[in-house]
């Protein structure tokens, strides 16, 4: 059997000593700044009396989509294509698994950097056949330069915080102790509902349409941090 040595049986003080008093501090910071990239989904649809018919209509309006977004260039970071289907209509009356039409759907993600084109971009879109636009959603990139901002800022929070209670008692801090991310980071704390655009086109107009005119939406960056330090003993 062991001995339990002096520090052993020391329980830990979390919350320091006469000699070293600690003090635990939360700071946070909230920023409000513009978004870096916006994305848009698009709904490309058809239908017809013959599954040919359908899938052909919904492969040359997909082409189109695909063209008109790829011809913005550098304004378009990204481009995917989503979930794709053709499903059959049955009729409401009548014996047997009888069709009435065929419905197609494609759907495609955009994510533009330039929101001058994005304006006359999601026009353009609106305006084709069976097309559908929804969006824009603003957003941060994962590395912008803000999330860092905020996390920088709620630190100097903390210290501030805690100088400020350290000078109430007449006395400085000594040294930090922990410094703790509370999950600090969330670039859209306060969610909200994205815009739509004009959907289901069913036909072109002959005059093109005027952009529309988008206003980004501002995005809030939040941070946080627990932090403790310890101050030299105050003359109670």
């Amino acid at each position: 059997m062991t001995t339990p040595s002096p520090d052993d049986s020391q329980p830990a003080v979390p919350y320091g000593t006469p000699d070293a008093p600690r003090i635990a501090v939360r700071g946070e910071a909230h920023l409000e700044v513009d978004p870096e990239i916006a994305r848009i989904g698009v709904t490309v649809a058809s239908r017809g009396k013959d599954r040919r018919a359908a899938l052909d209509d919904l492969t040359r309006r997909n082409a189109t989509v695909l063209d008109l977004v790829k011809s913005y260039g550098e304004a378009v970071e990204r481009l995917e294509t989503g979930a794709f289907s053709i499903s059959p209509e049955l009729k409401d009356k009548g014996r047997g698994e009888r069709v009435h039409a065929y419905h197609g759907r494609v759907h495609i993600t955009a994510e533009l950097t330039d929101f001058t084109a994005l304006g006359e971009l999601t026009t353009r879109l609106a305006d084709l056949e069976l097309t559908r636009v929804d969006g824009p959603w603003w957003a941060l990139r994962p590395d912008s330069p803000a999330h860092r901002q905020a996390r920088q800022q709620a630190v100097k929070e903390a210290v501030q915080r805690a100088r400020e209670y350290a000078e109430a008692l007449g006395t400085s801090l000594a040294a930090l102790v922990e410094l703790a991310d509370i999950g600090a980071e969330n670039a859209q704390p306060y969610p909200q509902a994205p815009g739509r655009m004009r959907s289901m086109a069913y036909a072109a107009a002959e005059d093109t349409a005027a952009p529309l005119d988008l206003e980004p939406q501002r995005q809030h960056v939040y941070a946080a941090v627990n932090a403790r330090f310890t101050m030299a003993p105050p003359a109670l």
